[in-house]
Formats: C-alpha cells, sequence, structure tokens
C-alpha cells in the first residue's frame, strides 16, 4: 500500500469510507498525506474509523449523512467544505429480479449510486474549477457492462454513472478537473459475503485469475486515478475485474 506524501496538501471526501473499498480508499488516501473527510451512515461505525486511521497518523474528521436524501447530501458537501479530490464510493447493491424490484427499491439505487455523485460534483466542483485542480473518481461496477439476469436496477444505475464520468469529464476538463471511474468486478466486502452467506466462494468463479476482488485491490486504482501520477487520465472506465469470463465455470 502507497506510503508517500503525493497528495500532501489535498482533501478529500469519501463517500461510504466506513467499509469495503471505500475504507480501504480512505486509509490509501490518508497514508499518502492527504486530508481525508469521511462519509458514512453510522456515526458510531465512523468516529471508530476516525480512531484508527489518526493512531496510523491520519488527518481524518467524519460526517454522517443519509445519500438517498437530497438535503443531506447537499448538506456533506457544505460541511465537507473546501475538496481537492471526490470519491464516490458509497453504494447501494440489491440483486434483485425485475418483477420483485419495486419503486423505492429502483429510486434507491438511483439515488445514491447516480443522483448523490451528481449532485455532490454540482456542489464541490466550482471550487475546484476556480483553484484550477480536482480529482473525481466514482466506484462503478461491471454490472453497467455485464448483463445478468437479476440486479437490473443495480446495474442501470452504474451504467448512469459511467456515463456521468464521460460528460463530466468533458465539462470540466479544461479547468484542470479529472474525473474517472474504476469499475470492480465482484470485491469481497462485509456487504457481498453477507448478501451471499454460504455461497460467498461463488465469488472466485467470476474471473479468469479464479480469485474474486479484495477492497484494497480496488483502492490502489481508486488511490492512482485521484493522483498525481494519473495526470493524462480523464474520462476513463478502467475495468478491474480480474479478466472476464465468458461464462461462468460449471
Amino acid at each position: 500500500m502507497s506510503n508517500d506524501t503525493a497528495l500532501r496538501g489535498r482533501t478529500a471526501l469519501v463517500t461510504g469510507a466506513t467499509s469495503g473499498i471505500g475504507k480501504a480508499v480512505a486509509r490509501n488516501l490518508a497514508r499518502q498525506g492527504a486530508e481525508v473527510v469521511l462519509h458514512g451512515r453510522d456515526r458510531d461505525r465512523g468516529e471508530a474509523l476516525v480512531k484508527e486511521l489518526a493512531a496510523e497518523g491520519g488527518d481524518v474528521r467524519f460526517i454522517a449523512a443519509d445519500l438517498t436524501d437530497a438535503e443531506d447530501t447537499l448538506r456533506l458537501a457544505a460541511e465537507a467544505g473546501e475538496i481537492d479530490i471526490l470519491v464516490n464510493s458509497a453504494g447501494v447493491y440489491e440483486f434483485a429480479p425485475t418483477p420483485a424490484t419495486d419503486s423505492d427499491a429502483f429510486d434507491r439505487h438511483f439515488a445514491v449510486n447516480a443522483r448523490a455523485p451528481f449532485l455532490l460534483v454540482g456542489a464541490l466542483a466550482p471550487g475546484m474549477v476556480r483553484r484550477e485542480y480536482g480529482s473525481i473518481v466514482l466506484v462503478g461496477s461491471s454490472a453497467a457492462h455485464r448483463p445478468a439476469p437479476v440486479g437490473s436496477a443495480y446495474g442501470a444505475s452504474k451504467a448512469a454513472a459511467e456515463l456521468l464520468t464521460r460528460h463530466w469529464a468533458t465539462e470540466f476538463g479544461a479547468s484542470g478537473i479529472r474525473v474517472n471511474t474504476v469499475s470492480p468486478g465482484p470485491v469481497r466486502t462485509e456487504g457481498t459475503v453477507a448478501m451471499l452467506g454460504d455461497n460467498a466462494e461463488v465469488m472466485n468463479r467470476t474471473n479468469v485469475r479464479g480469485k474474486v476482488g479484495e477492497p484494497e485491490e480496488s483502492a490502489e486504482i481508486v488511490s492512482f486515478l485521484a493522483g498525481p501520477a494519473s495526470s493524462y487520465v480523464n474520462g476513463a472506465v478502467l475495468i478491474a475485474d480480474g479478466g472476464e469470463l465468458s461464462a461462468l465455470p460449471a
């Protein structure tokens, strides 16, 4: 894991920072010298993470917000202040068939996976433009481009995020703002293991290397896209799925 000071003097906001990929991203950015604003829904988990990362030398603080609520999302942006790096990692994923997905579930996917990044970029990108510096990274999903018999609302919301990435790269690129997405395949997180239960090991069979992704692997890519080493990368959707299988093995 990176331990340099490439991001010293920069402030990052990481949504969904209390678990999974978001937590690994927050740790990486803090270790590279960034001041990190952690976001999550659970204040107790957030404060525990603040203590954990502070003990490692990180400069971090936590803001609780509900990204299904537009006003609360805008409050998060206001309380975060001037942000140089925005990582939209928070996500909702419910892999249900279309007939079993009601309007509330559909709206929840788009509220968190697409609308929240839209509102945060709308609130925070103007400050980046004034400073002529900024990096915005979205955590997408292979579900945006690999159809499955379940999870249509999730896949559609992540496809929307990919398209927003390309629009924003065009809209803000001339002002020195880069916008990119990392698109992981299945990743072993608390959420995916809880959802799959005893079937969690099936994730190992989803790519050619035969091993499910780990949060730290995706976080390293996010950190690359967020930092100066990727200065010539803008509007990209970086696929990180371990190598696509044409079909799952029997």
